[in-house]
């Protein structure tokens, strides 16, 4: 049905229509964030937030106000009249002041609205010669928020755009581009919906940033099985008068490096259901969700679509019965498999200097990015508290809390009695619970302020049911949470990769070589990024997700490549052999593996457009990582490997003449 041009209109009706009714009646899953959404279950920090949160709605965070004087002093007087909740703080110079604003609403909306309201009313009424900026953590969660309006909007525009003009490039048809970009752009929106609601069911947390990264998944990766199954079809309509005939066999050689590529990008994308924080959690299952639709759309969507239109769909290059088909062409990529194959030792030992070379930057990685470092552009709550650091205790923008349940008397002796901390103040109590807000000597992000809070949280230790909070606080429970995920989930998403290329190929050197390659790659990528961050971007230190979440997407991405060569070796090999079969499995999917390689890439640099730093560092690992399996790794490295060890390559399956007369595929 899928390749017969009268019952395939059929096909994408029904996909029209089953779009059609998800698009109208469900429509994107709805959720309301909780304050510990992105932190780590089960840290000091969590239960501190999970405290906090018990406390009255409207005392639940709070903005600080900074006056500074343009020259001069500060008039005292007008700048107590203007404040709101406790009285203004002067500088012992007298050209700086903040007041502590109480943030009434507790929803990120909430928060939004009141800071933005705050900062309009004192910016008409501050007096002449005084600039009045707002920060403290409701300022940097408004902010945030503000980074990402219109944001998912901008990068679906940016990576449509993006994946429509590297389509006119590979196929050269003022045509063909427009259906994969049309089916997948649909598998996108889909997938959204479907993500969400899947989420907003299980009760799984995700951030604002989770769609758009779904996005740009589903957009590279449905365009890359895409590229794929039109190269395949394209030759096979060299080959047969029939087009739903050669559709039906592009097909049926197509889907099951699709259906492996994706179940690989699945079974590691669901490891991250393992992690300790809750959006990361949401970041795998949507993702895999978004996998499940691009290739669902791709191998049963795509395929009828290209069937109702003739071959003119590929006007100007419009394939004949009789051309050439790519494996028996003198291609470009013809030429490099036989240089390489000239001397195959001498690449693989280049190939291995050039990824040990940009490797070696990973030793000098160093992860836990600071707050005031997260954006791109620097908003004006980072801005005002760098500003009031300058002229009060460096903690003063972004407070400590300490949450407890314990007699908050003895609770505030004990933290007065701890080094590193300026001040500490009872605030909001209510059941039980009572916040502490505690301003720490230190600057937030610093080695000293992270000494101080394992210094406090020691100094606590005897109070059964306390716990520190706050910026410093988190960062050092999420890079203890990063520590913990990587060390369970990477291995495991190799173990997952391993295996699926153990069934897939029946063999045990080439899984072993190419799960190998790919970890190659990363290492390179994250050395490389390294240096280009600190070098050219002045990056001081990673996010704590990127090695995991860059790991992941180069592993489970980068062996697509590896899968798409080596299955097309496998099936040239069982009728030219091992050599032969690697030199025409090159020749055949050189051309359409570069150009998805290309196209992955720069649907990942897109991530760029979003003003945060985290993205911006993770599409420019993945983008180097696909750039080097694509260009370097499955063009060079596999073919020399494959190349060098003969038939072993395969071990311990055997291309002999008995194996060479099994059908295709077996």
């Amino acid at each position: 049905m899928l390749t017969n041009p009268r019952r395939s209109w059929a096909v994408v009706l029904l996909a029209l229509i089953f779009a059609g009714l998800v698009f109208g009646v469900l429509g994107e899953g709805e959720r309301t964030q909780k304050p510990t959404d992105d932190m780590p279950s089960g840290a000091d920090s969590t239960l501190a937030t999970e405290l906090r949160d018990k406390l009255p709605e409207e005392d639940s965070s709070v903005a600080i106000a900074l006056f500074t004087a343009d020259e001069g002093k500060l008039d005292q007087a007008a700048i107590k009249d203007l404040a709101q909740g406790p009285p203004p703080q002067f500088s012992k110079d007298g050209t700086a002041a903040f007041a502590i604003v109480p943030v009434t609403g507790a929803s990120a909306t909430d928060v939004e609205a009141f800071v933005t309201d705050l900062r309009e009313r004192l910016d008409k009424q501050v007096p002449e010669g005084v600039t009045a900026q707002v920060t403290g953590p409701a300022a940097i969660e408004a902010d945030l928020a503000q980074v990402f309006q219109g944001a998912n909007t901008r990068l679906l525009a940016v990576t449509a755009s993006v994946v429509a003009i590297l389509l006119v490039i590979t196929y050269r048809s003022p045509f063909l581009w427009l259906v994969p970009l049309l089916v997948v752009g649909l598998a996108d929106r889909l997938a959204a919906l479907l993500a969400t609601q899947v989420m907003a069911t299980l009760g799984v947390a995700w951030n604002e940033s989770t769609v758009g990264i779904l996005s740009v998944l589903v957009f590279g990766a449905g365009t890359n099985y895409a590229l794929l199954l039109i190269s395949r079809y394209r030759d096979e309509l060299k080959t047969h008068a029939d087009r739903a005939e050669a559709m039906r066999l592009a097909l049926r050689r197509t889907a099951e490096a699709v259906l492996t590529s994706a179940g690989t990008v699945v079974a590691g994308l669901l490891t991250l259901l393992l992690s300790l924080t809750p959006t990361t959690r949401g970041l795998g299952l949507a993702c895999a969700v978004g996998i499940v639709v691009a290739a669902t759309f791709v191998l049963v969507v795509l395929p009828a679509t290209l069937v109702l239109f003739g071959r003119w769909i590929f006007w100007p290059i419009v394939p004949r019965e009789g051309d050439a088909v790519l494996t028996e062409t003198d291609s470009w990529w013809r030429k490099v498999g036989n240089t390489v194959a000239g001397r195959p030792a001498a690449f693989i030992v280049g190939a291995l200097v050039v990824l040990g070379v940009m490797a070696a930057g990973l030793l000098q990685v160093d992860t836990g990015l600071r707050q005031s470092d997260q954006f791109l552009d620097r908003p004006e709550s980072i801005a005002a508290g760098e500003r009031l650091a300058e002229s009060f205790p460096a903690g003063t923008s972004n407070p400590t809390q300490v949450l407890t349940r314990d007699n908050a008397d003895d609770v505030v002796a004990a933290i007065k009695e701890t080094s590193g901390v300026s001040s500490a103040r009872p605030g909001t109590s209510a059941g039980g619970i009572t916040q502490i807000d505690v301003v720490l000597d230190a600057a937030p992000s610093t080695d000293k302020a992270a000494t101080a809070i394992s210094d406090l949280r020691e100094r606590l230790g005897d109070f059964k049911d306390t716990h520190v909070t706050g910026n410093a606080a988190t960062e050092i429970d999420a890079q203890e949470g990063a520590e913990r995920d990587q060390a369970l989930i990477l291995p495991l998403i190799l173990l997952l990769v391993l295996g699926v290329l153990l069934v897939l190929l029946r063999s045990v050197v080439a899984p072993l070589l190419l799960v190998a390659t790919v970890v190659g790659t990363f290492a390179a990528a994250m050395g490389s990024s390294w240096w280009l961050f600190t070098g050219v971007l002045g990056f001081d230190a990673l996010d704590v997700d990127v090695p995991l979440f860059g790991f992941l997407f180069l592993v489970a991405l980068g062996v697509d490549y590896n899968i798409f060569l080596v299955t097309r070796a496998r099936e040239e090999a069982l009728t030219h052999g091992t050599r032969e079969g690697m030199l025409r499995a090159l020749a055949a999917t050189g051309g359409v593996i570069t150009s998805a390689g290309i196209l992955l890439a720069a649907v990942f640099a897109v991530l760029g457009v979003l003003p945060l730093v985290v993205l911006a560092q993770l599409g420019v690992v993945i983008c180097i990582g696909v750039l080097l399996d694509t260009l370097l790794v499955r063009t060079v490295l596999v073919p020399a490997l494959a190349l060098q060890l003969g038939d072993r390559f395969w071990w311990p399956r055997k291309v002999t003449a008995k194996i060479a007369q099994e059908p295709v595929g077996n």
